[in-house]
């Protein structure tokens, strides 16, 4: 699954989960169905750098003209049942995400761990992803898209409002081309865990309120793809 180690997991619980987190190791099972749920830790590790994310050109010209309402934490469960179900349209059988994980974060969400960023329109989600923040790394877990650039703009409004929080490290799991285009890269595993070991000290916030004018300071900030 992962090109590195994989070992079942002890009962999934946030205080297990959040140890595991913190030495760079993640929770995934084999399919939806599946009551196993395997600890995952890559020999190489997909990173987006929070000083080095790129926008490309278009995609920014789509920002600035906001399609979207971006909302923060209010449809979690929406969000990740999205997420499982957008997994299984991109070439797997089956998603990741089994009832196992879905409980735990729920859990890591209403202790305040786990976030959403959502894109809608009007009454509808369209887009959006999910992940945890621990210190100061935010670990990416899922995203989908159900209108154009959903995902995309998702992303970006992530990075900005991690940047806005003090976040030093973003953490992509498995590089693929969607998120290469905006700066992903690969790492070793040592490299990785050198770079979390540092974020993990570092004083950093999920800002509940993000102003609009943080937000176009931040693309004004960021590379052209």
């Amino acid at each position: 699954m992962s090109g590195g180690s994989d070992t079942p997991a002890l009962e999934l619980t946030v205080n297990l989960a959040l140890k595991a987190y913190g030495v760079g190791v993640f929770p995934m099972a084999e399919q939806s169905s599946s009551d196993v749920v395997y600890w995952v830790d890559p020999r190489t590790r997909g990173i987006i750098p929070l000083d080095d994310f790129h926008v490309p050109k278009r995609l920014r010209r789509t920002l600035r003209q906001r399609p979207f309402a971006i909302r923060t934490d209010t449809a979690f469960d929406r969000v990740i049942d999205d997420c499982a179900e957008s997994t299984t349209q991109k070439g797997r059988e089956d998603t990741w995400i089994n009832p196992a994980i879905r409980r735990l974060f729920r859990e890591l969400f209403d202790l305040g761990h786990a976030h959403t960023v959502e894109c809608w329109d009007g009454d509808r989600l369209v887009g959006g992803l999910y992940g945890l923040a621990l210190g100061g790394a935010f670990f990416g877990e899922s995203m989908f898209s159900r209108a154009t650039d959903a995902s995309k703009i998702a992303l970006a409004h992530l990075v900005a409002r991690l940047d806005y929080g003090g976040f030093v490290l973003l953490d992509a799991q498995f590089p693929n081309p969607h998120l290469t285009q905006f700066g992903a890269r690969e790492i070793t595993r040592a490299n990785f865990r050198r770079l979390l070991d540092k974020a993990l000290d570092r004083p950093a916030q999920w800002p509940k309120a993000f102003p609009p004018a943080a937000f176009e300071r931040f693309l004004d900030s960021v590379k052209d793809a």
